[in-house]
């Protein structure tokens, strides 16, 4: 679970990225983070990725505090989140299967378990076939699912993906997010960053928009709201029922009293 407690993030020259933000995030959501260009959303990524902290407020995942996590314990905690950035950052000199494979390298994991893995997560995004080709060789499309592949490889609990769309077209961007979805349907958090709100609208996901830093809405409170509504509404219509029948009943007793 994610959670922003009042969160603020003031930056050295006094602008306020985040502005008390409060949010949840369970386990195994899919989400997208909506807003204008300097509504705060990178800075929230930043965030939850440690590459930053919060200037106030509290930002635990998983129960554990961000801000409290020394330098020793960060890579750790990074080892539970894939990151999928808008400009692929694949590593040009290595081909598609050592770029993915790096991500396990780096964590020490060993020769068999990497050559499976790297496999399973290139034929999960439909590339097991271009595993010797370099990124140079590879449309945007391609690029962004390996970076997709080596996002996953580790078996993340949580995926970020900071503007995966951006840089691929219109065709390949519905592919993109409906990997994210699948992936998302194994019970991993999905947190979607983007301003496609095309994207949001045929996934129909929770959306969080920011704008000036703050949480301008959030449609799980609008769920929640309706949902709210509808059994009031249900409570109303039952509660005019009973009082329906109550008088019926006492027209049908007083009735009855003057039959007598």
């Amino acid at each position: 679970m994610i959670v922003f407690k009042n969160v603020k993030k003031t930056y050295p020259n006094g602008t306020d990225a985040l502005n008390g933000v409060d949010i949840k995030i369970d386990d195994g959501e899919f989400v997208f983070i909506t807003g204008p260009s300097g509504a705060g959303k990178s800075t929230m990524i930043r965030l939850l990725t440690c590459e930053d902290v919060p200037s106030e407020g509290k930002l635990t995942v998983d129960g554990t505090n961000l801000k409290r996590l020394s330098r020793r314990q960060i890579p750790k905690y990074r080892r539970k989140i894939g990151v999928v950035f808008q400009d692929f950052r694949l590593i040009p000199t290595l081909n598609v299967y050592d770029n993915v494979a790096f991500a396990m390298r780096v964590v020490g994991r060993g020769g068999r378990e990497i050559k499976e893995r790297v496999m399973a997560v290139l034929g999960i995004v439909g590339l097991e076939h271009k595993v010797s080709v370099f990124p140079e060789q590879l449309s945007g499309g391609e690029q962004q699912r390996v970076a997709l592949a080596r996002a996953i490889v580790n078996s993340p609990s949580i995926i970020i993906a900071d503007e995966p769309t951006g840089n691929v077209d219109p065709e390949m961007s519905i592919e993109i997010m409906k990997l994210l979805s699948s992936i998302n349907r194994n019970g991993i958090t999905v947190v979607v960053v983007t301003h496609e709100q095309r994207l949001v609208r045929a996934f129909k996901k929770r959306e969080i928009r920011l704008r000036y830093g703050k949480v301008e809405f959030d449609t799980a409170h609008d769920h929640e709201h309706d949902h709210k509504e509808k059994s009031s509404d249900k409570k109303d219509h039952h509660s005019d029922k009973e009082d329906h029948k109550k008088k019926h009943s006492h027209k049908e007793d007083k009735e009855d009293s003057e039959h007598d």
